[in-house]
């Protein structure tokens, strides 16, 4: 009886202290909610209630996934890594508790296959331990496993094992409660991140701040070493690193310069296919590429990456390395994508703002070196913006000039200016010639150039003067020349044709048959330069306004007999043909005689100089309205269109296949003198080849 008796007191103490120690693991669990802490606090009383020299516990996610641990030897807490518990889970007797969900007992664990030796017994052979490992089910769910050892065979027993078993199950709520807690404050932390990004990346418009944020909020959203960004160069179908941030090593700048090509380390592999990835043990995995390591001494251990995309093209990549706790959650890329996707537009925004600010850099440059001055002002005339030329050519300073208005420093003809606006108001640019007004009272002729520009959305003017000083000396260098060519020509050609008329009045008969063919050459060779000299002289007059005078009827088929005559045997000597088709009709008009049959003649002689040889040309007229149009078409190579509205300019010359040039004034006096009797002139090409040469003139009794 009294041996029942003190076995009755020896359970009712074993159950005693079993209650206590359930009571002070409860107190423990309900402390604190970080798992980490619940865990080792867990451990270090279950080691000290059973007696064990060390132990572990691992934690899993719904997936079966560690997702933290603890592990205690000989009274430490030991440093290890998620790949090395999912070894234990995967090898060990942890491994066959888990997929068992039962507990077990191991007296020896040198003859047991199940227990994985541990780095800490060292390299001899199998170390014989006693071995106690449950399963931490909450709800008939399992949440974990929970392993004690004792270093000598035979020192834990099933009481040991049951009791151990009793602390799971206490600690099994808690800890799920605690990966619940985990899991939320990882959430919100994520979330909390989210936002922030989306905060962070538009706070700002400069690129690198931009990057800089998007960086640090995964750093923090994934508790992260490591946050890299590179973006893709689509032409040249590379990366390059923009932006690098490290918790424990200095960036090398190098790693900068350096130029991926798609497909190149876990970077290159991501940017090619689009794909997010994550590489839980980068040291087995053959895409990693070292040499593109930011530091020498740092290693990536576990790897998150994805594309960063906009409207659905991969504009960069983001990689996370080593996460806190060794591996990456199992949401570690929806997070990564939900920032890459903020990022995308940020980072698109923030390289149009760069783009944009280098643009404007280079306008701004291009504005303020220009050899010429520019003025930008409003449309009320308010000078707003000039450069540094504006400066030098006025002689004003800037705070006067940007007090002015535009035609206070340029002499403005309003009713033409008004002419300039209507057409600035349809967004064509205009070109006029000014006088510009200096500090000094100097006033160099100018060409203002004035179009309408958009300026931070507002509409201005830009006014560009160009200093034309140089270009009026040689005009009127040419002007003095083309006077002197004339008055010095004009006497001895007289005399030369009125000699030749003498010549051939004073030949006998009999030799005039001879020499009659050179008279004629000499003939047609000073009316030529006679004809050059009065077109000179006529340029002149109609350039200062000065009015036609001596005009009368005149048979438009009359003006055209005579140029025909005139040019008809250079046409021969070239084998062409020169048609004169008019209807007898024609209407008279009311021009000067000479001067439209010297128009006459330089649009035939033009056409004869660029049809080759047997081509064929034809003067013709026809009546239009009150006017009379009279052209010459030819089978010649063609005026190209962009040459037809300035062939008409003075100086401006046409190359003929042989080579010969004129001075370029021909078609110039044609225009003055068409335009001089009220008329037009112009140039189209022909349908099949060669092009028309056409004019207007008043018809005689309309004018």
């Amino acid at each position: 009886m009294n041996v029942n008796l003190f076995s009755q007191k020896q359970k009712a103490e074993s159950t005693r202290i079993q209650l206590e120690l359930l009571y002070r693991v409860s107190r423990e669990l309900a402390s604190t909610l970080d798992l980490t802490t619940v865990l080792q606090r867990v451990l270090a009383l279950s080691i000290d209630t059973v007696g064990a020299d060390s132990g572990s516990i691992i934690i899993l996610d719904d997936a079966g996934k560690p997702v933290d641990s603890a592990i205690i030897y000989k009274d430490q807490i030991i440093d290890h890594s998620m790949q090395q518990v999912q070894a234990i889970l995967e090898q060990g007797l942890a491994g066959w508790v888990v997929r068992n969900c039962k507990a077990t007992l191991v007296s020896d664990t040198s003859t047991d296959e199940r227990w994985l030796q541990s780095p800490n017994d060292g390299k001899t052979a199998r170390v014989a331990k006693s071995v106690i490992a449950v399963p931490i089910l909450a709800r008939e769910k399992l949440v974990g496993m929970a392993t004690l050892s004792h270093s000598k065979p035979n020192s834990l027993t099933e009481e040991h094992l049951n009791l151990f078993q009793a602390i799971a199950d206490q600690a099994s709520m808690a800890v799920l409660n605690a990966r619940l807690y985990n899991e939320s404050q990882r959430q919100a932390r994520v979330m909390t991140a989210l936002a922030k990004s989306a905060g962070a990346m538009t706070s700002s418009i400069q690129l690198d701040s931009v990057l800089n944020n998007i960086l640090n909020q995964i750093q923090e959203a994934l508790q992260v070493e490591a946050v890299t960004l590179a973006l893709v160069n689509v032409k040249n179908k590379e990366l390059a690193y923009r932006a690098i941030i490290s918790k424990n090593f200095s960036v090398n700048p190098e790693i900068f310069k350096e130029r991926i090509p798609l497909g190149r380390g876990i970077i290159g592999q991501v940017a090619k296919r689009g794909k997010g990835i994550v590489i839980p043990d980068a040291s087995k995995d053959s895409r990693i590429d070292n040499q593109l390591n930011f530091h020498p001494q740092f290693v990536p251990k576990a790897i998150a990456c994805v594309p960063i995309r906009v409207r659905g093209d991969v504009i960069g990549v983001l990689e996370a390395i080593n996460p806190q706790g060794g591996s990456f959650g199992s949401d570690a890329l929806t997070v990564l994508k939900g920032i890459s996707n903020f990022a995308g537009s940020s980072i698109q925004n923030a390289q149009l703002f760069e783009d944009l600010q280098i643009a404007h850099n280079r306008y701004h440059d291009l504005f303020e070196n220009d050899i010429n001055p520019i003025i930008i002002s409003n449309y009320a005339g308010d000078i707003l913006e000039i450069n540094r030329q504006t400066i030098i050519m006025s002689q004003f300073s800037p705070n006067t000039l940007l007090g002015m208005t535009i035609d206070e420093l340029h002499e403005v003809n309003w009713e033409e200016a008004r002419k300039v606006f209507d057409t600035l108001n349809k967004g064509e640019p205009r070109s006029y010639e000014s006088i510009l007004l200096t500090k000094s009272g100097d006033t160099p002729p100018i060409l203002v150039n004035v179009q309408s520009v958009q300026i931070a959305g507002e509409k201005r003017l830009q006014w560009l003067f160009q200093d034309i000083t140089e270009s009026k000396k040689l005009d009127q260098l040419r002007d003095d020349l083309t006077s002197m060519i004339y008055h010095d020509l004009r006497s001895p050609l007289a005399n030369v044709i009125s000699s030749l008329d003498m010549l051939e009045a004073m030949l006998p008969v009999e030799d005039k048959q001879e020499v009659q063919i050179f008279l004629d050459i000499a003939t047609r060779s000073t009316k030529r330069i006679q004809r050059l000299t009065k077109s000179l002289l006529d340029i002149n007059r109609l350039e200062a306004g000065q009015p036609i005078t001596e005009q009368k009827a005149v048979s438009p088929l009359d003006i055209a007999h005579k140029a025909y005559q005139a040019l008809l045997p250079v046409a021969h000597n070239k084998e062409q043909e020169v048609f004169i088709i008019m209807p007898k009709d024609i209407p008279l008009v009311y021009v000067d005689e000479d001067m439209i049959e010297r128009v006459l003649i330089n649009l035939l002689q033009n056409a004869i100089k660029y049809t080759p040889p047997n081509g064929k040309i034809e003067i013709g007229a026809q009546q239009e309205n009150e006017q009379v149009r009279i052209y010459v078409k030819d089978t010649g190579p063609g005026i190209a269109p962009q040459a037809q509205d300035t062939i008409f300019n003075k100086f401006t010359r046409l190359n003929s296949k042989d080579g010969t040039k004129g001075i370029g004034l021909g078609l110039a006096f044609c225009r003055l003198a068409v335009e001089g009797h009220g008329g037009r002139i112009w140039v189209d090409n022909n349908a099949d080849v060669g092009s028309v040469f056409s004019f207007t003139l008043p018809i005689a009794n309309s004018a």
